[in-house]
């Protein structure tokens, strides 16, 4: 394996680990009842919160996601 194939395939692997990130953050905010779903549409990343569809790059999405889990955490 070359450089230029190691550096792609440590750069995938990184993006697979957000992605599963994502996905699962996405899962505990619907179990806790503040979003009502979330996956991609394209190449962004779409929430169902409070009756509107919210459209974000993954990374905002972490985030977004992430307050709004700590917003109601203690």
């Amino acid at each position: 394996m070359n450089e230029d194939e190691l550096r792609q395939s440590i750069n995938l692997e990184i993006e697979t680990m957000s992605i599963n990130q994502l996905t699962e953050t996405g899962n505990l905010a619907v179990s806790m009842g503040l979003i009502a779903g979330h996956g991609f549409r394209g190449s962004k990343y779409e929430i169902l919160h409070q009756g509107q569809v919210i459209l974000l790059p993954v990374n905002e999405a972490t985030t977004y996601l992430d307050r709004l889990i700590n917003n109601v955490q203690p």
